[in-house]
């Protein structure tokens, strides 16, 4: 096979989630990343078992909505939105003022899996993904050993 022939066929192979902005793009850019925060966040104001972790933000989530949208945006391989407009990202930093351990890991990551089951545009191998990588930021988000 020739050189061009093997460049051609590797650039119609799908890049594999992680590789650049494959990602971000898998979640429909920043509108689809948005529509997720969005979702989130209301997931998390109807779940029961996240009541613990909606108390420890504001009434008003705009500016919260607004962080999490800019921070995926970076951390699927998009622009850099969240540094852009907040500085450099530093997540135990900046949730450790917040009383945070398993439980409220895990319901974080509850109201995510549900807010993704209603991301009707992404795909099911994708959504498991979301998951699975979200896990690492969600657990450096804790306070508290158990």
């Amino acid at each position: 096979m020739s050189q061009s022939e093997q460049n051609s066929n590797t650039k119609s192979l799908p890049r594999q989630y992680g590789d650049g902005d494959a990602s971000y793009q898998a979640a429909g850019g920043e509108v689809g990343i948005k529509q997720l925060v969005d979702d989130f966040y209301d997931v998390m104001g109807e779940l029961p078992q996240a009541s613990r972790i909606r108390a420890m933000h504001p009434d008003d989530l705009e500016v919260t909505r607004d962080k999490l949208t800019r921070f995926l945006c970076g951390w699927l391989g998009g622009p850099k939105l969240f540094r852009e407009k907040y500085g450099p990202i530093q997540i135990p930093r900046a949730h450790s003022q917040l009383d945070i351990g398993v439980d409220e890991r895990d319901a974080w990551l509850k109201c995510m899996e549900l807010a993704l089951e209603k991301q009707a545009a992404y795909d099911a191998s994708f959504k498991r993904y979301m998951l699975k990588e979200l896990f690492r930021p969600a657990d450096r988000s804790r306070t508290r050993e158990e």
